[in-house]
């Protein structure tokens, strides 16, 4: 393969000096402030029925424009996934219903002309309530005689084993050998349930949505959004009217992490809109965010894994019990990767595999989509299962991973049989074991004064985008002057898709980064995009704009050839020209530039679109050595090693920083990160100051690296990234705590108060 002039090299993302400079970028910024503000109303209870809401007295309030119920709303059920049409998530919300699911849920819809006025008349609404028995516990759901969906016109568009009747969102069981039997013959077998929590995104900018009636009449929605044309679809279907008049485009993202694959916020301004034909705007609050936004899956992950004594990993039984919350949003997806993105990372000697899982209705805030987006879960449990084997059987657990990890070359049952072309997981392991040093910090070591240092390992695998089922589009065309504008449908929300892209076309038509210009995503402008979502826009996008521009380059060799006077086979394009083969005459990229615009029939833009049929993994080693204070519990990590085998690395800078983010997340998931209930169900950690995410100080020393494969089906030998870097420190910490403790911890997070509790009652 020829050298790579700008794929593969460090390039500074396209926005980051207007980002830094702290200009006007983001819905806020750019959309005009002199519009209604909407607030919506919520539940105190966990599950009611409204008996009746009067709003008479709130409309009073000077400068309140309306106030919406469910009422006044279409009787039409949607999902606000946004997942590829028909959505496996089942049909089951209403813009506003007369049935609340969770503490939290949309009661009515407020709109005003200030603030103060629309939070006064909050006040002043008065609703009666029949409260009704909560379903709260996920292991009481399935089949609880207290139904969340009862309603009539709930429906599953996906045959994912939903069942309202049941509380039954999703339910599955796939198998590949005799597990029992293979259980039972096995010399060792680790059986134990992990727990996490529902996390939270916590991304800075909180979800907002600017909704207004442009001069054609059509609904225009400027939102934070990951998905505009899955917002289009969305909104359609919950305001009943047709597609074709909504247009839907993002500004820049400040940070989502899967929370914006979910239509939580664009709704309600876009019903204000419609009705009023008023401009609106509707910012979340950061408690807003907490207590209905869309957090991660909460799930229950039961591993039962049987060994040799010889640490051959023979059978891995993985049962999830996944919690959606009060409704289905990404329920019956985000499961099966808490087994599917786990169990082949074991494909070396595995001689039979079960997964099998049930995502249950509760009467809670409704989950989404979430970095990991279910591997995390499962990569926790399973992780952590095979370091306790390494325990059991008294093995270094690194050695143990190289003896029955995936290798390349290797067709993966437990991953729909997807072979693993481009695979350096064990490069990635090996390497991480040397820059970590960790035959002199795997030992236990005592630091005096009540504190131990300790350290764990764990792996990973993701995918990148969803097989057969997602689309990435680009259009790249020439513009005055030979420069390109490259048009997308994905978004960039700080990833910096726009610049890796960009840079994709730089390297295909042979120009400088800076003469990309990027534009994107907008639903009436950029060609079909699935969103950014499910680690797929380098990989699917990324194919699309190799396959755009060589449709470019064959168009402007067309261009060239008419006004060479010869045959388009007689040139060939040399990046700031296209010239003729035997050399006797050239025209440059600027003068063709102005040849499209004149007297011309030839196009010069090109518009491509790639589904790939295969999700290759990205694969990555993870090394995390604690400090532990066993007078306080308290846990410090010190040092955290990963390399990251994500095919080609585009953008190293930024393959980089994706993954020092998503490891300080996974940090967080691990130790900080705590969601809990009361006994109504509501959520107590509303806020950041009983929310607690990890800062700088939090994160000890990182240090990331890559060991490059080579995957034939992506752009330039690429695979993702986006996820698969919060995957390893849960297991690896947990790991690193058991070390310094002698006790594992089941459950996420690892908080100082579990760690003392537990080396007390284990003293005593």
């Amino acid at each position: 393969m020829a050298e790579l002039k700008t794929v593969g090299k460090p390039a500074r993302k396209k926005d980051a000096m207007n980002l830094l400079l702290g200009k006007p970028a983001f819905v806020e910024d750019v959309t005009p402030r002199d519009c209604l503000v909407v607030k919506i109303l919520r539940s105190p209870h966990a599950h009611a029925l409204i008996r009746s809401i009067n709003t008479d007295i709130a409309m009073k309030v000077p400068g309140m424009v309306a106030i919406y119920t469910y009422k006044d709303v279409p009787n039409k059920r949607f999902t606000t996934a946004g997942q590829t049409y028909p959505e496996p998530s089942p049909h089951d919300r209403l813009i506003l219903d007369q049935r609340v699911r969770f503490v939290g849920d949309a009661v009515a819809i407020l709109a005003g002309e200030t603030e103060k006025a629309v939070r006064k008349a909050m006040k002043l609404i008065k609703v009666d309530y029949e409260v009704l028995p909560a379903v709260l516990d996920p292991h009481t759901a399935k089949d609880n005689p207290v139904l969340v969906h009862p309603e009539d016109n709930w429906e599953a568009l996906c045959p994912v084993g939903a069942d309202n009747q049941r509380n039954l969102c999703a339910s599955e069981t796939c198998a590949d050998g005799d597990v029992e039997t293979v259980l039972a013959d096995c010399d060792v077998v680790i059986d134990h349930v992990w727990h996490t929590k529902p996390c939270q995104q916590a991304m800075m900018e909180t979800f907002r949505t600017y909704t207004e009636i442009d001069p054609f009449g059509r609904l225009h929605v400027i939102s934070s959004t990951q998905i505009v044309f899955h917002v289009r679809r969305i909104l359609a279907l919950a305001l009943d009217i047709p597609k074709s008049k909504i247009h839907v485009e993002k500004p820049r993202i400040g940070g989502g992490f899967g929370a914006k694959q979910s239509v939580v916020a664009e709704i309600y301004p876009a019903f204000v809109t419609w009705k009023t034909g008023r401009p609106a705007r509707l910012v979340y609050t950061r408690q807003e965010c907490q207590i209905a936004g869309s957090p991660r899956h909460e799930m229950e992950v039961h591993v039962r894994l049987g060994a040799d004594n010889s640490g051959k990993i023979r059978a891995l039984d993985v049962f999830t019990l996944s919690n959606t919350g009060a409704y289905s949003e990404h329920g019956p997806t985000t499961v099966g990767l808490s087994g599917h993105k786990s169990i082949p990372l074991y494909t070396g000697g595995l001689e039979a595999f079960r997964f099998g899982y049930d995502v249950v209705y509760t009467n809670v805030q409704a989950a989404g989509a979430y970095r990991g987006y279910g591997a995390t879960q499962g990569i926790f449990a399973v992780e952590s299962a095979v370091n306790e084997l390494a325990d059991r059987l008294g093995v270094d657990p690194v050695k143990l991973r190289e003896q029955n990890m995936v290798r390349q070359g290797m067709t993966m049952p437990a991953y729909y049989n997807e072979p693993a072309n481009a695979c350096a997981l064990d490069r990635c392991m090996a390497r991480c074991k040397e820059i970590f040093d960790w035959d002199a910090k795997f030992p236990v070591r005592d630091m005096g004064n009540g504190k131990v240092r300790a350290a764990g390992v764990a792996m990973a695998m993701q995918g990148s985008g969803i097989s057969g089922v997602d689309v990435g589009s680009a259009t790249v065309k020439l513009s005055d002057d030979g420069f390109y504008n490259l048009t997308i449908g994905a978004a960039d929300m700080g990833t910096g898709c726009d610049t890796i892209l960009a840079q994709m076309v730089a390297e295909c038509m042979d120009c400088d980064l800076d003469n990309v210009a990027v534009f994107g995503a907008d639903s009436d402008a950029s060609p079909y995009d699935s969103g950014s979502y499910a680690s797929s826009t380098t990989y699917v996008t990324g194919k699309a704009v190799e396959k755009a521009c060589t449709q470019l380059k064959e168009q402007l060799c067309a261009l060239a050839a008419d006004a060479l006077g010869c045959e388009p086979g007689d040139v060939e394009f040399a990046g700031k020209a296209v010239r003729c083969l035997d050399g006797r005459g050239e025209i440059s990229l600027a003068d063709l530039a102005v040849k499209s615009q004149c007297a011309n029939t030839t196009a010069v833009q090109a518009t491509a679109s790639h589904s790939s049929p295969i999700s290759p993994p990205p694969f990555m080693v993870g090394m995390a050595e604690i400090e532990l204070d066993k007078e306080t519990g308290s846990v410090t990590v010190l040092d955290y090693k990963a390399v990251v085998d994500c095919g080609t690395p585009v953008n190293p800078n930024l393959a980089r920083i994706q993954t020092e983010g998503g490891i300080v997340q996974g940090i967080g998931m691990a130790l900080f990160e705590d969601v809990t209930y009361d006994a109504k169900g509501r959520i107590i950690e509303d806020s950041l100051m009983q929310y607690k995410i990890p800062t700088r100080l939090d994160m000890g020393h990182l240090q990331v690296e890559f060991e490059s494969s080579y995957e034939p089906t992506g752009p330039f030998g690429a695979k993702s990234i986006g996820e698969i870097v919060i995957n390893t420190p849960s297991p690896a910490i947990a790991q690193a705590v058991f070390r310094a403790t002698g006790l594992w911890f089941r459950e996420l997070p690892i908080t100082p108060e579990k760690i003392l509790m537990g080396l007390q009652a284990k003293g005593k």
